[in-house]
């Protein structure tokens, strides 16, 4: 009826499992202990011998034989008809023939150890499938020990009871007290029968498993003698049935008797079509969906064949073949019953006595015996599997310590504490008090066990993963979805409340799982269907489609050593827009000279940093013989089809000591608070990074490979390499020491009231004589600070665009353009003209003077300017960019710069989070890069987190 494999799995091969079930040893993973040497020397010692009938076809039919098959064949027919009874067995049927398809395929996908039906869709699909499956299936193993120990006592209470009314006993046996308490202290008796012998001796009962089938078939064969054999006869009805006139439909004679006709066509005529009464037992209005929900416990325990995995000569041979076997061989022994009594049994009768069958067969106690084997080591085997599963979960450690106490075991390997806490469960559930009334919640949780089960097939059948090729093929997604649907739908019908629930706690279960467990080393079919999604959509992101209103940035950071860049990383993060964020790292080397990639044993520090530092990135590691080579190479080899870095990120080139941030409590507090386990044995994979140059060295670029072998010069050629392949640039300087919550968390008492604020100067600060606020380098400056501030923890941030202009300028027509600008492009900014005379003036006085320096030196004054005029035109059109590098770069003086830094300086009041500058083109003149970025430099002195940019695309529209 339900799962009750576990117990068979485990215990028909006792010397095997029972060393299975003990503890892994101290500091090993729980998946490396099947291979134990214990493991290998019990096996040696008793094989795997159970063939196709011994391993898959009893179990399954002793899990599909009990309760319906003797005390609700007759209820079924009764409430629903002939008709209808078919027809529900045929859709019960038919959805768990769906889902042995997809167990069969599952199982026959390579080699299978010992854990049943949770180990092998949890170590197929994943801990989230395994984890929530097996927790369903646990509470339905649980729920089903509880619907086999009332159908025992209902049995006996029929039997032995004494009439609730008060009328005097038909039998001498009946000498039992009767009523709810009575019957659950009945119940609880057995419940601990049961308890005793899973404690004590679970052996016995996996050894007389073959004597109970022998048992159960005698019986069958008993039922089916008796009727032909036994004559037509008039049988008492139970004492309640009589007491409830109103239900019995008889009018107000009230009968108290119904017949047994023997085959007659009036009375099959009779029994044809359904009339739904109340059920004497509970008192409810009986409907197709609930007598469905009852009916549907018989044709549970398709799984009990794959749960003796374990045990079995060739599992992948044997469990197709012996679970489809038993399914057909118990849907013919269903539907020949309910002919049988469709023609012979009075609708009263099969309506008013659900242990009829005792009354008309040739002997009477042979069904009860039938009854009372079948229920009880059915109860049995369902209790002993809930404590299976249960342990199971417990030693995969999918829910860390609240199922810790389940792990412990006896010597022989018995989980006993798994045990306890099932049969407390079980006890639980007995406080229902009537079969019927849980019956429709084990079913659902079935139900929802066996839909999971065809959505993991097809979940695996949709992945096209190359290793899921089951040799068992008589399946395709369309029977998985049949069996999803016709699940779904079942469930819906029996008690839409109950699935409701049932559905929304399993995925809660997979979630948590998903987020909460540790990384196993099943594999996730998550990520095969998401890998399978998403070459498929990466397809379709043709970059001939791409239009500016929908460009976002897609970031290459440069990344030397994780250490010192915390800072940035996380900033950089902020400013992706749900773009590619890319971790770029290259490390110097040449892969002829070593003996194997030293880049493969990084990748998993680097996703340590991810994960850590919380950031949605992914990492590319190169490895060439320069670093300029090696940014090169991930400009041009990162990402795939249309989601390519369009913009580069790198540190600035300085002398600023680095700062170790991965020491830092706030960003190690996930290790440190995790319990220690044998995983935590050695130093967490994010620490394994080289540790910081000591001040003697030159923090150089700051973010790329190792400041001792690049110079400016190649550092300025990374910079005009990445211009000529038509990427962004970015330059990012004291970033070092950048505090995100700190930024957003000025201090009140600091000017402007605790505000945020971010700079743009929108500008090339290194060309006063050429400004222009809407080249398209200053309208990428206001996208990327657009985009800050549409980041949630930066909207409180004010933006303040600073316009610098010269005197003798119309301030306010320019103030006025440049707002229009702004609010075409629906950007929020606070505006502010910034007189820089002072500033222009030092340039215009270092050109007037180095102009008369250079008519001084030449004899000839005419010719010089005409070749100085020549000169300065040929580097002009060598860039027909606005904001190229002025051909006067070597003439911009120290002065100059440092009064331009000076006025950056005087306009932050209050200080800014972090400012936009414009980073112009560097120079044509591969001998000027030094020079050009000792002028950067000087620029950005002092200014505190600071990021340089340069645009080469249009990235911004005032179109709709």
């Amino acid at each position: 009826m339900t799962e009750r494999t576990p117990l068979l799995h485990y215990r028909l091969s006792t010397s095997v499992n029972e060393s299975e079930l003990r503890p892994p040893p101290a500091g090993q993973a729980p998946e490396q202990h099947p291979g134990s040497p214990r493991q290998r020397s019990n096996q040696q010692r008793q094989p795997k011998k159970l063939s196709i009938f011994f391993g898959v076809v009893i179990p399954t039919l002793l899990s599909m034989f009990s309760v319906v098959v003797f005390l609700r064949i007759g209820f079924v027919v009764g409430q629903s008809g002939l008709y209808q009874a078919i027809a529900m067995f045929l859709v019960a049927y038919f959805i768990i023939c769906m889902t042995v398809l997809s167990v069969c395929a599952i199982s026959t996908n390579g080699a299978l150890d010992a854990g049943g039906a949770y180990y092998m869709i949890s170590r197929a699909l994943g801990p989230e499938f395994g984890g929530s499956i097996g927790i369903m299936f646990f509470l339905a193993n649980v729920c089903g020990s509880a619907l086999y120990v009332l159908g025992l006592v209902e049995a006996v209470v029929d039997t032995f009871g004494v009439p609730e009314d008060g009328t005097v006993a038909t039998s001498p046996y009946q000498i039992l007290p009767s009523g709810y308490w009575w019957s659950l202290l009945y119940a609880t008796g057995v419940a601990l029968l049961c308890l005793l012998v899973c404690l004590v001796g679970a052996h016995i009962y996996a050894k007389a498993t073959f004597l109970i089938f022998l048992v159960v078939m005698f019986v069958l064969g008993t039922i089916f003698i008796s009727f032909f054999a036994v004559r037509p006869r008039t049988i008492l009805l139970p004492s309640s049935a009589a007491f409830n006139p109103s239900a019995n439909g008889t009018g107000p004679s009230f009968p108290t008797t119904a017949n047994f006709t023997g085959f007659k066509l009036d009375t099959l005529r009779g029994n044809l079509w359904a009339d739904y009464t109340v059920d004497y037992t509970t008192g409810t209005m009986m409907t197709f969906a609930t007598v469905f929900a009852v009916m549907f416990n018989g044709c549970t325990g398709i799984m009990a064949g794959s749960n003796m995995s374990g045990d079995l000569k060739n599992p992948s041979y044997a469990i197709p073949r012996g679970t489809i076997t038993a399914v057909i061989f118990t849907f013919i022994i269903y539907n020949l019953l309910m002919a049988l009594v469709a023609c012979s049994c009075d609708r009263v009768l099969l309506q008013r006595d659900y242990s009829f069958l005792r009354d008309i067969n040739i002997w009477n106690p042979f069904v009860t015996i039938g009854v009372y084997s079948s229920t009880l080591s059915a109860a049995m085997s369902n209790l002993i599997g809930a404590s299976r599963i249960l342990y199971a979960l417990a030693r995969d450690d999918l829910f860390g310590k609240v199922l810790s106490p389940a792990k412990k075991t006896s010597h022989s390997g018995n989980p006993w504490v798994s045990v306890l806490i099932s049969w407390f469960l079980v006890q639980l559930v007995l406080f229902s008090g009537k079969l019927n009334t849980i019956a429709s919640i084990v079913t659902i949780f079935f139900l929802l066990v066996y839909a999971a089960v065809d959505l993991a097939c097809l979940a695996l059948e949709w992945a096209s993963a190359p290793n899921f090729r089951p040799t068992f093929r008589y399946f395709t997604w369309h029977t998985c979805v049949l069996g999803i649907i016709g699940c779904a739908v079942m469930m819906f019908l029996i008690n839409a409340i109950y699935a409701s629930a049932s559905i929304a706690f399993m995925l809660l279960l997979l979630l948590l799982i998903h987020y909460l467990s540790p990384t196993s080393s099943w594999g996730y079919i998550s990520q095969a269907l998401i890998f399978h999604q998403v070459r498929k959509y990466l397809l379709m992101l043709d970059v001939r489609k791409d239009h500016v209103k929908f460009w976002r940035p897609q970031v290459l950071l440069m990344v030397s050593n994780p250490r010192s860049s915390v800072g940035l990383i996380t900033f950089i993060n902020d400013i992706k827009k749900s773009g590619l964020y890319v971790l770029g790292h290259v490390q110097l080397g040449d892969l002829n000279t070593l003996p194997s990639d030293p880049l493969q044993s990084q990748y998993d520090s680097w996703l340590s940093l991810v994960d850590q530092l919380n950031i949605k990135a992914f990492v590319n590691l190169t490895l060439a013989d320069s670093v300029r080579h090696g940014v090169q190479h991930l400009l041009f080899i990162s990402g795939l089809g249309g989601m390519r870095p369009n913009t580069l990120v790198l540190g600035f080139y300085d002398d600023c000591l680095p700062k170790d941030k991965l020491i830092d409590p706030s960003l190690s507090t996930s290790q440190s608070t995790d319990p220690p386990g044998p995983f935590q044995l050695e130093q967490p994979p994010l620490f394994h990074f080289a540790s910081l140059r000591g001040s003697s060295d030159r923090q150089d670029f700051g973010e790329l490979g190792d400041g001792k072998v690049l110079g400016p010069q190649e550092y300025v050629a990374i910079i005009a390499d990445a211009m000529k392949m038509l990427k962004n640039v970015v330059l990012a300087r004291y970033f070092n020491n950048f505090d995100r919550a700190q930024a957003l968390s000025p201090p009140s008492s600091s000017p402007g009231k605790g505000a945020v604020y971010v700079d743009v100067w929108p500008v090339n600060l290194l060309r006063p004589d050429s400004c222009s606020y809407v080249d398209t380098c200053s309208l990428f400056l206001l996208q990327l600070a657009c985009i800050l501030n549409m980041v949630r923890a930066w909207r409180k941030a004010k933006l303040r665009l600073f316009l610098c202009v010269e005197g003798g300028r119309s301030v306010r027509g320019s103030e006025e353009k440049l707002g229009q600008l702004l609010k075409e492009l629906r950007i929020k900014a606070q505006i502010y003209t910034v007189p820089w005379d002072q500033q222009v003036a030092l340039h215009w006085q270092r050109q007037n003077d180095w102009g008369k320096k250079q008519r001084s030196q030449s004899p000839d004054t005419a010719t010089d300017e005409k070749k100085l005029r020549a000169d300065e035109e040929e580097e002009e059109n060598e860039d027909d960019y606005v904001n190229s590098f002025p051909s006067n770069a070597t003439r911009l003086s120290d002065d100059y710069l440092s009064a331009v830094n000076k006025l950056i300086l005087d306009q932050a009041r209050p200080p800014p989070a972090v400012r936009f500058l414009y980073l112009p083109r560097p120079p044509a003149d591969t001998r000027r890069y030094t020079a050009y970025l000792r002028q950067l430099e000087l620029l950005t002195q002092d200014l505190g987190p600071t990021l340089l940019i340069h645009g080469v695309t249009p990235v911004i529209t005032t179109d709709l």
